[in-house]
Formats: C-alpha cells, structure tokens, sequence
C-alpha cells in the first residue's frame, strides 16, 4: 500500500488546520490596510508634506506601471515578472510561536510571502525586531524534493538539502533564504485575531530593499502557488475584496477574506478576471471609455483583446497606451472650463488652477467600460491635488500595457472571486466600511 509523503501530509494538515479557523470565524474576517504616508507606517515621515508625500506616490506609481507594462512585452522573464518591493499599502501581521508583530507590503505582483530571519547573513534595518526562527516553536523548514518547494519559482537546493528561494526585483530589491511553513497571525478588525497554521513562507537570510528598508518584507498577494491569497484559498474560497479610503481621510481601507469579502446588492457590477502567459498580476477586459457622449475605445471596436489592462491596488496612477491616453486626455480637457496650469513636478499632463472643494463640479464624470461592467469615476478617481489649489489629471501614457491603479478604485468596493473568476465592483462609503 502507498503511503503518503511527509510534505503530502504537511499540506492536507495545513488545509485542515485553515478550515478550522475559519469556520471558528464564521467563514470571513477583515484586516487594516495601512496606506505608506499613514502615522502608523514605518516609512511615515513627518518632515515631508502632503504634497511631497503625492510626488513622490506618483513617481513611484510611473516606475511600477513601467515594470507591469514589461510584462505585456517580455512575459516570461523572471526578471520582468517580479515588480517592484515598494508598494503604496501594508498590513501588519504576527508570525512563529511566540509571535512577533512585523509589518509586510501587499503587493499583488508577488507570489510569495517573505520576511526578514534571524540569524541573518544580510539584513536591513526594520523598525520591528527581526523574526528569529530559531525561536519559534512551530517553524520548519521545507525538504528540497516536496511539492511545494517545486511549486515555487526560483526554488534550488542548499547543501542540507532544504529548500532555498530567491527572489529579485526589478528596483533591486531582493531576498533569498529558506522556503519554510510556519503559524501567521491575522488580527482582524472586529478584535479576534485569526491564526493560519503552516503557511509557506520565504524565511529572507539575505535581503536588500531598494532604498527605504523599514519595513520587514513582502505579503504577496498575485495569483502564484504561495501567495496570501492561494494559500487561504481553501477556507476563503478564494475571495477578498477591498475598500479604499480617499487620500485625506484618517480611515482606514480594509482587506476582506470569506464570506466578508462578497461584493452584493443593489450598483454591483462584475467583470470577467483572466490570467495571462501565467502571470501572478489579475487582468481585465476593458473596451473603452466615455466622458459624457464621447466615447474613447480601448482597443479596435470588436478587436476582442481580452485581458488587456491590469487591475493594481499597488500603483497609484491609471496607465494607459499613448494613443487611447491621448484621446482621452482631450475628451476630459474639452469639457473642463477652467485655468489650465502646469504641474509644479513636471510629471503630470494635464492641471488645473481650483480648489478641492469645486473640483467636484468642475470636472466630468467619466465612465470605464469593462467587459459586463460599466464603472464610474468620480473627481477623487481621476484628479489628485498636487499643489494648494492646483489638480491634475490621474493618468498616465505609457508605451505599451495599461494599469488601472488605486486612485481610480478609491470609494469602490473591489471584490474578487477567484473561483468564479470574475471582479465586482460597488461605490461605496470606504471610510463607513
């Protein structure tokens, strides 16, 4: 008679001990996302303005969108297929028995879950104490021939023959260490915190992260093997959906898994969610869009190109090719009657002199046309205020590829369900979630 392998075992207990939980829970819970510029972040400064904290999120979202556009052009290279380590949301989460609190980047460009270890051969400086692994009494690490180590790209064997990952970003960030299962501690907002035994994790040894290293690594949130969201996915049943606060707002956004996380009711609309050339990143289909009756198509009207722009909680700014940004660029500035001004950064295209507080009566509303879904967009979606009294338009052109980034989501529950493979949205009150 067969018997079953050690990491087989491993797994079927993983799966069971994550029902359990989540059954205890009711089947859904809610955690705190917490945006890069909050107090509560560890790359806060509170030297910086309101202002310089939006030019350097529009900077950072031009070089993300470049990097997920690559991907549409080289989509089997590893090197473009891993993005970027600095991402605009965090969630802070324990880890091991004992637990410690460490803070992690959610980033939907990642199929892993990594943190800093002890001991460190190379570690940065973190504002949290660096996990020792040695201390915990639930961390193992994986054998070189399971299934799960083999499932990971960028996987190879150490000379104990564990399994080792490595991981390289294109900011040159990276991190290389032991692929190991350990307990993770979600606190939810309603106060119970939720514990997942045996989850894989990237056990970082050696680490570098571009050039703000505070925080303690990556929660990886694509469509890869290993990721937060695949691995929860037996008790979740792959959903989890969003809320994004406004930029100002002292809210905070929230992260839904379960049976928290359906998007329902009266203005939900859903969309078709694809994979592409086995990609981590989550594609969808959009035809045009329109600015009152003048409709500006995605792509050649009937063309069919399904799974042509990236959905992206991670990018600040919507990304779109030259040609259907320049037109779109002319349908909003057509309609817009106000004092046309340069960006004080230099980077945006299109500003206006205004205040925020007639900004909403001042610009249009724009529609974007998802396949089945059409999708509202109201001034905080499409214009950011870089400059006292001075917005610009939220979009950028790019050379190929399109993102549709976070300021385009906020005030929108945003759920996903990767089951039925589809994306729901609904306008909503986020800082009321």
């Amino acid at each position: 008679m067969k018997t079953s392998s050690p990491s087989t075992l491993a797994l079927v207990l993983f799966y069971l001990c994550n029902i359990f939980y989540l059954e205890a829970f009711n089947g859904g819970f809610s955690v705190e996302m917490i945006h890069r510029d909050s107090s509560r972040s560890p790359f806060f400064s509170p030297t910086e303005t309101q202002f310089q904290r939006v030019a350097n999120a529009v900077h950072r979202s031009i070089n993300r969108a470049n990097h997920l556009n690559q991907s549409f052009v080289s989509p089997n290279s590893p090197e473009t297929t891993v993005i970027s380590a600095l991402g605009e949301y965090l969630i802070s989460y324990s880890v091991g028995t004992p637990s410690l609190q460490v803070f992690g980047i959610l980033d939907t460009g990642s199929d892993i879950i990594w943190l800093q270890c002890q001991p460190c051969k190379k570690c940065y400086e973190q504002t949290t104490p660096i996990f020792d692994s040695s201390k915990s009494q639930t961390y193992k690490t994986l054998p070189c021939p399971s299934n799960t180590c083999q499932s990971v790209q960028g996987t190879f064997c150490s000379s104990r023959k564990h399994c080792l990952y490595s991981i390289h970003y294109v900011d040159g960030s990276q991190s290389l260490g032991d692929l190991s299962v350990e307990t993770l501690t979600l606190g939810s907002t309603n106060g119970s915190p939720v514990q997942f035994p045996g989850t894989v994790i990237g056990c970082g040894r050696y680490n570098a992260i571009g050039i703000e290293e505070k925080n303690s690594g990556i929660v990886g949130l694509g469509r890869g093997p290993m990721s937060l969201i695949t691995q929860l996915s037996p008790s979740t049943g792959g959903k989890f959906s969003y809320c994004l606060v406004p930029g100002l707002s002292t809210a905070s956004s929230k992260l839904n898994f379960g049976n928290a996380a359906v998007v329902s009711g009266r203005g939900t609309v859903s969309t078709p969610l694809f994979s592409k050339n086995g990609l981590v990143f989550y594609f969808l289909t959009l035809e045009a869009f329109s600015v009152g009756r003048n409709r500006i198509e995605f792509g050649s009207p009937g063309s069919g190109g399904k799974g042509n722009i990236i959905i992206d909680s991670g990018t600040t700014l919507t990304a779109l090719p030259n040609g259907v940004y320049s037109k779109l660029e002319a349908a909003v500035a057509k309609t817009v009657i106000l004092q046309r001004v340069r960006d004080p950064n230099q980077v945006l295209g299109l500003c206006y002199k205004v205040t925020p507080d007639k900004l909403d009566a001042s610009v249009p509303v724009i529609t974007a046309h998802f396949s089945g879904a059409d999708v509202t967009l109201n001034a905080i979606n499409t214009f950011v205020q870089v400059a006292d009294d001075v917005v610009c338009f939220a979009f950028q052109p790019t050379e190929t590829g399109a993102v549709f980034g976070n300021l385009a989501q906020q005030n929108l529950l945003v759920g996903y369900d990767l089951q039925m493979n589809t994306v729901s949205f609904k306008h909503t009150d986020c800082t009321k979630q």
